[in-house]
Formats: C-alpha cells, sequence, structure tokens
C-alpha cells in the first residue's frame, strides 16, 4: 500500500514531500518511537491522535485515520536510521523541530521517561539534523504544554511551535 510512497521517500535525492506525505511520514515516525519501548497502548495512541488533530486541525475521524496510515507505514517503513535520514532531506527544519516537540509529547505522555524511547528520541533528533539546543526547548515545551489528555509535567516553558 506505501511502497511507492516509500520508494520516493528513500530515494537517493528525494524530492520535498507535499503537505499530505510529510504529515504521513511525521506521524509514522511519532509512532515508532511510541513502539520504542515495546509496548503501544491505548493511551499512547489516543495521545498521537490528539496531537494530530491538534497540531494540523483535524477532527476525530480524520485525525484516526491518519494514525491508521501511520501505523501501517511505520510498520514498512525501513530501519530507523533511513527512514528518519529520508524525512530530513524531504521535510522542512521548521517542520522536523516541531514534530520533535510532538515526539517528546508522545514519550512523556505517560509520564515516565522510558529509556528505549529516550535513546531513540535521541537518535532521531540527531538524525533530523535538529541541534541539541533546538531539541533540549522542544523538550522543555512538551514538558510544560503536554499532549492533550497527557500529565502536565515539571520544566520547560514557551509555545508550541509551528506544525504544517
Amino acid at each position: 500500500m506505501f511502497g511507492d510512497f516509500l520508494s520516493r521517500l528513500t530515494a537517493p535525492r528525494p524530492d520535498p514531500l507535499d503537505e499530505g506525505d510529510a504529515r504521513l511520514a511525521l506521524a509514522a515516525l511519532l509512532v515508532r518511537v511510541a513502539r520504542a519501548d515495546g509496548t503501544y497502548d491505548t493511551g499512547e495512541r489516543r495521545s498521537i491522535g490528539l496531537i494530530l488533530a491538534t497540531r494540523y486541525g483535524l477532527d476525530q475521524a480524520a485525525a484516526q485515520a491518519l494514525l491508521g496510515d501511520a501505523e501501517t507505514l511505520e510498520g514498512q517503513a525501513p530501519d530507523t536510521v533511513r527512514f528518519t535520514r529520508a524525512i530530513k532531506d524531504s521535510v522542512p527544519y521548521e517542520n522536523r523541530l516541531a514534530v520533535v516537540e510532538a515526539l517528546w509529547q508522545v514519550v512523556l505522555a505517560d509520564g515516565e521517561r522510558d529509556p528505549e524511547e529516550d535513546a531513540l528520541l535521541r537518535l532521531v533528533t540527531s538524525l533530523l539534523g535538529i541541534t541539541d539546543q533546538d531539541s533540549a526547548r522542544a523538550r522543555q515545551r512538551a514538558a510544560a504544554h503536554p499532549a492533550p489528555g497527557g500529565p502536565a509535567l515539571p520544566g520547560g516553558g514557551g509555545s508550541p511551535g509551528p506544525w504544517s
């Protein structure tokens, strides 16, 4: 189903993704990080669905449809290194930075920083070309402004970054 999309995304010189494809790729990355600790529960699915709805202005049905497609794509996507590098080459920095904040929201959604999720997020952030300083600020914003329905966490400040 996503074979052509993945072929285009992982081409040696991928074209920039259109808005819909970028949303799908970045949503799949949210799913990949959520699955990093070996569990992917309804709370994480709900958090991702709410992040997608909030960030993209989607209704619940559209957010759930995007999440379903993202889960399928994540299962078919290549290893994290190639998949993330392909996103880096196809998505503008500002959008990648916004997804890092959303990734932190997913990691922090259950109120804990799981070591596997934390390690994968550090790798993904680096592969996306996000600076350590920008990642730290994104984590602080995510902690101060948790995903809708997630627990409030101490630390951080600022406002959510743009995500288009």
